[in-house]
């Protein structure tokens, strides 16, 4: 999963928790989840009309609800294609940049970093005409996957293994006004609902000395608007777009609604809230006009906002006892079926999380006694029995996370995860098992080959799965619990 943000462990524990046991944001619901402000008469930013604070209160919280996936979403499109200048930039509109290496505990930029799969990114604009994708041949035993994603952060569609059976391809990826046949040499179209998209690629590296492997199938990977790929003319371009830079204090106090009213021009209000929404001054295209808000109206939208971080703050009993994982808060639009709470704990929690059928995520926060797993407190041990790893059709990781900065941790063998392609240099046990020695220090020299080492102090693990087995899926294989041993 690629990671943005800058919350606390703690808080993205409550998050996954609490969006696994909360019911759906209702639209038309005007019920705040905290005491609401005093019952002030606001000005509607949108209409004009008189609005109470405290419904003003209730629709800037659904509102952020929806629209929070979108303005994060925002942040990754600016800083990787539109930025040049920016420490994060990759590439163009409409052109492939990709980062041929795996994250280590220098790489800050992102949270909860993956670090299996070098990453390529495609942002396309989609508004002249599609974008067509083509995929070098990279066999059967090798994952790779291009995650395409809209403008609302929902999994559209994927080309992976499953698609080409390791094969070379050729796929278009088509705006919502695209009208026409699939075009000649193109094996499948694939259809956003928003005028611009993301593919967001993935390609398993086995080891180390399998890096130069990867870079050479990244530079293989293509991507051509589909007239250069037919040998026709372009179609007249697109009106420039004057993409408003991203700033983070921005987007996390009353500007969040001028990016939502930036947004919608590109991924139109779902129907459900576009009339409700509009009371606080949410339309496409059009400024939000903070400045001629009265302070009440301000204070209740500000409200709003907080109320709908405060959703996410409440059980973390489901996810730590393995009820339900992230999978829950990413997919298709029909998968998520209005759900925009859970979205907006995806996007708090871990944008960009794969759909259930392509990966699995299961976080260890907890040890097996429910207690915050800590390095500075517990050496543990997670054993794996016969039989028992994790059920794949491509290959799983455990990976080790500073509870505090949520990166990648430093240590002297600069080991930052476990995985399958790892199994033929772990010691078995006398049964056939696996233990895993999960601690800050070393477990000695005869277990080094099973150790993953900790910080000093919090940490939590993730056990990604991709390609995952249906046991995962339904959730009939169950991980093992991380045990305190000292």
């Amino acid at each position: 999963m690629a990671r943005f943000g800058s919350h606390r462990t703690s808080a993205l524990l409550v998050a996954l928790a609490a969006a696994l046991t909360l019911s759906a944001c209702k639209p038309d619901s005007q019920t705040a989840t905290t005491e609401p402000a005093k019952d002030a008469t606001a000005a509607s930013a949108g209409q004009g009309a008189a609005l109470p604070a405290q419904e003003a209160r209730a629709i800037a919280r659904d509102a952020y609800l929806w629209g929070f996936p979108m303005v994060e979403n925002y942040k990754a499109l600016y800083q990787q294609a539109i930025d040049s200048g920016g420490p994060n930039f990759h590439a163009p509109l409409n052109q492939i940049g990709s980062a041929a290496n795996v994250a280590t505990p220098k790489d800050t930029a992102i949270i909860t970093p993956n670090s299996d799969t070098p990453y390529s990114f495609l942002w396309m604009d989609l508004r002249a005409e599609p974008v067509v994708i083509s995929i070098p041949a990279i066999g059967t035993q090798r994952y790779f996957s291009v995650q395409l994603i809209d403008l609302y952060t929902y999994n559209f569609a994927y080309i992976n293994q499953a698609l080409t059976q390791g094969k070379a391809g050729t796929y278009m990826v088509a705006g919502p006004d695209w009208k026409g046949e699939t075009p000649k040499g193109v094996d499948k179209v694939f259809k956003a609902d928003t005028q611009f998209a993301y593919g967001l690629m993935r390609t398993q590296l086995f080891n180390p000395k399998d890096l130069d492997n990867v870079k050479k199938l990244q530079a293989q990977y293509k991507a051509q608007p589909l007239s250069a790929f037919a040998g026709t003319p372009p179609p007249p371009a697109a009106p420039k777009v004057d993409f408003p830079p991203y700033d983070a204090g921005k987007a996390n106090g009353l500007g969040f609604f001028s990016y939502l009213n930036f947004l919608t021009q590109y991924a139109p209000l779902d129907a459900d809230v576009r009339d409700r929404f509009a009371r606080i001054g949410i339309e496409p295209g059009k400024p939000f006009d903070e400045a001629s808000l009265s302070p009440e109206t301000k204070q209740a939208l500000l409200d709003g906002i907080a109320d709908a971080d405060k959703d996410l703050q409440a059980v973390t009993a489901r996810v730590n006892a393995g009820e339900l994982t992230s999978a829950a808060f990413f997919g298709t639009r029909d998968f998520i079926k209005g759900n925009y709470l859970y979205r907006f704990a995806g996007a708090k929690t871990g944008i960009y999380g794969n759909s259930a059928s392509e990966a699995d995520y299961q976080p260890y926060f907890v040890d097996g006694k429910g207690e915050p797993a800590d390095g500075a407190k517990h050496d543990y041990v997670l054993r794996f029995a016969k039989g028992q790893l994790p059920p794949t059709k491509a290959f799983w990781s455990i990976t080790m996370y500073d509870g505090k900065t949520k990166l990648l941790v430093d240590n002297p063998l600069n080991r930052y995860l476990i995985n399958s392609p790892m199994l033929s240099s772990l010691k078995r046990d006398a049964d056939g098992g696996i233990t895993l020695y999960v601690q800050h220090a070393s477990p000695g020299k005869d277990k080094e080959s099973n150790w993953l080492p900790a910080p000093n102090g919090p940490f939590y693990a993730v056990l990604r799965n991709y390609s995952p087995e249906p046991s995962v899926i339904d959730h009939s294989w169950k991980k093992p619990p991380l045990e305190p041993v000292r």
